[in-house]
């Protein structure tokens, strides 16, 4: 008996490691292949214009060596007999002239024998080129204003709506619930027109104002999470808190607030990644180039510098990297805020 038990528990323990295995690898694999769209955007970014296009790719960026020759820098190559040599001009018919670099006789060879040489290395160029070809500093300016201004309306408004949703007991609510978590099937190219019309009549058009106003009216998405994470504070906090002298504005301030971080921290990061990725909103409600953030910036460098294509990856990348900083940084209530919200008493 014992040597079955034994055989049993090395056939669950070896189960059990296959299994973990697997998911571990499953798991790399497909990290991997979401990781993979950012690493090529990085890489490329660092690349030279003539090695962007190269098939095969390169993996890492490869810089393309020079060499110095009577005062002038020339792309170096080897031959297929191993000569380094130097492309001194390029003629019809993907025929060059090309000189040795030991200082022998020039001679002219077709392109298809030469292979040029290169190294790993960064091309930092095409950041200090792209970000010099908009106003970044300018544009960075104007969307952390639109953010920081959006996370906090969002987080005033949507917890004191949330807290009245589910602290205060009041005939209706749970209608008045239904019906705002009913907006939220509403696409927005539907109501986009008639908001459009209303800040025209405001004249709040070319101004941060449709942009950071409509986020102190709430948001029903976050008053739904923000409600359910406030229904898992107990009830006793709140009575003792009445008993206490604390009014209902005392109670959400002083208590309920301090208990839900970790929700507001989420609330407050997926807002600012609203706000920061926004390219409809600014579009429309923005007219003029100095009001312009990121993502617009971004789309009128994709407009006139479309075809150069390692300024275009260094500029997605610099508008790319704060956000990813930040998820980074702030994962761990992120992911604490996810699974706490909707939890029961």
């Amino acid at each position: 008996m014992c040597i079955m038990a034994e055989k049993s528990n090395r056939s669950a323990r070896a189960k059990k490691r296959l299994i973990t295995g697997i998911t571990y690898a499953a798991l790399i694999i497909f990290g991997t292949a979401f990781t993979l769209p950012f690493f090529w955007l990085l890489s490329t970014s660092f690349k030279p214009a003539s090695r962007i296009q190269k098939w095969p790719p390169d993996i890492l960026p490869m810089q393309i060596v020079q060499k110095k020759l009577k005062g002038n820098n020339y792309p170096l190559y080897t031959m297929k007999d191993g000569a380094r040599v130097v492309v001194t001009k390029h003629l019809p018919g993907a025929i060059v002239d090309v000189k040795p670099i030991d200082g022998g006789v020039s001679s002219r060879v077709s392109a298809d024998d030469l292979t040029q040489v290169v190294k790993p290395g960064l091309n930092w160029s095409n950041y200090t080129l792209g970000l010099a070809s908009i106003p970044f500093f300018q544009q960075l300016k104007n969307t952390l204003v639109v953010c920081v201004i959006s996370v906090i309306g969002t987080l005033f408004s949507c917890s004191l709506v949330a807290y009245g949703l589910s602290k205060i007991e009041w005939k209706g609510r749970n209608l008045l619930f239904m019906i705002l978590l009913s907006t939220m099937m509403l696409p927005y190219q539907v109501i986009m027109v008639p908001i459009f019309a209303i800040f025209v009549k405001l004249r709040w058009v070319d101004t941060f104002l449709p942009l950071t106003v409509p986020t102190f009216l709430g948001n029903a998405f976050f008053i739904f999470l923000l409600r359910q994470f406030f229904m898992t504070i107990p009830k006793d906090l709140s009575e003792a808190a009445k008993l206490d002298g604390c009014s209902e504005f005392d109670i959400y301030r002083r208590l309920i607030l301090p208990l839900s971080k970790p929700a507001l921290a989420m609330v407050g990061l997926w807002t600012f990644m609203g706000a920061w990725n926004d390219f409809l909103g600014p579009l429309i409600y923005l007219m003029d180039e100095r009001r312009y953030t990121l993502s617009l910036g971004l789309a009128m460098f994709l407009g006139q510098y479309g075809n150069e294509y390692g300024k275009l990856m260094a500029v997605s990348t610099v508008v790319t990297i704060p956000i990813i900083v930040l998820f980074f940084f702030t994962q761990k209530t992120f992911i604490q805020g996810i699974t706490m919200t909707g939890m029961k008493q």
